[in-house]
């Protein structure tokens, strides 16, 4: 009997240090008490029972189950490498988003990790600090990283989620390299909804690719659009809010389809706040008859040019 009772103890530590890996309350099978959690991990779990930050864009809201999450791992994808700056721009309109509706109990800033990709900044160049503050994001709060190999940007990611400093994490990764696969994505995955911390996998240039990820969304440039006045009219002839093209690729909810069809966000950076296009204003269209007829070049005064005769055209001189 108590090599039973041991054993049945053994078991229910381990079941209940998965469970904290996890993120999850665990109760006894025999109706017992809970397990006993110390403060900081019921702190942990309420954060990651916290409801999902919505964009108010009812089809995006309803594919992503409430909207942003705030604990958790998600994937953001580029295809091509040519559209890095669309991946990178959504992510940190997200960062944004997420710096912008803090939780008013805890107070404390949402300090944001950008872990860079050496291959993708030469490409696409480093981030421009004045670029980022327009974009909407705290630079007080944001700290960027470029390590020099992918296990470097691996342990920063996973040091940045165990020390709970970050509400979200950035991870750039290019294409699908081997040295991340599903086994370091399930060990991420588990870290940020542990820490009850946001991480953003930005894959950039990669294809679709299985993971422990609560979404994947393909991020791709879209025409900007135009700003609206107070009197309601459209502002016609100046740059529009940064406007991404989005291809929902997974969703948290296994029963729910993902967007069939690709739709088009935009990112105010002054509210932080995103918002489905405002409708286009007709384009110009060059009339179909000009208003002056006519010759576009006056004909010349002295006529053409004459064509010089030309002989025989050899490739070598000749030998004699």
């Amino acid at each position: 009997m108590a090599d039973t009772a041991l054993a049945q103890e053994k078991l229910f530590a381990l079941r209940e240090t998965i469970s904290r890996m996890e993120g999850k309350t665990l109760h006894r099978l025999d109706g017992g008490p809970k397990a006993s959690l110390s403060q900081d991990l019921v702190r942990i779990a309420e954060n990651n029972a916290a409801s999902p930050l919505p964009f108010d864009i009812p089809p995006l809201d309803r594919v992503l189950d409430g909207g942003l999450p705030r604990a958790g791992m998600a994937e953001i994808r580029s295809g091509e490498l040519r559209n890095a700056g669309a991946a990178t721009g959504l992510a940190l309109s997200l960062c944004a988003f997420l710096q912008g509706h803090q939780d008013e109990a805890d107070g404390s800033p949402a300090a944001v990790l950008w872990v860079g990709e050496r291959t993708v900044a030469r490409e696409a160049g480093e981030p421009f600090a004045p670029g980022l503050r327009d974009h909407g994001l705290m630079l007080e709060n944001l700290v960027y990283a470029l390590p020099r190999k992918l296990e470097e940007a691996l342990w920063l990611a996973e040091a940045g989620l165990t020390s709970r400093a970050f509400k979200a994490v950035v991870l750039e990764i290019a294409g699908n390299p081997r040295r991340f696969g599903l086994s370091e994505s399930r060990r991420l995955s588990l870290r940020a909804r542990h820490a009850g911390s946001l991480l953003l996998l930005l894959r950039q240039g990669g294809g679709e690719e299985a993971g422990s990820t609560l979404f994947r969304i393909a991020a791709s440039p879209a025409p900007s659009g135009f700003y609206r006045l107070p009197d309601g009219s459209l502002l016609s002839g100046t740059i529009g809010a940064a406007g991404f093209s989005l291809a929902v690729e997974k969703s948290p909810k296994p029963a729910s389809s993902p967007l069939s069809q690709a739709m088009t966000i935009e990112w105010n950076a002054h509210e932080r706040l995103f918002h489905e296009p405002e409708p286009r204003l007709p384009l110009y269209r060059k009339p179909a008859a000009a208003a002056h007829p006519g010759a576009d070049l006056s004909a010349s005064s002295d006529g053409p040019d004459r064509k010089e005769k030309m002989g025989s055209v050899l490739a070598f001189s000749r030998a004699s």
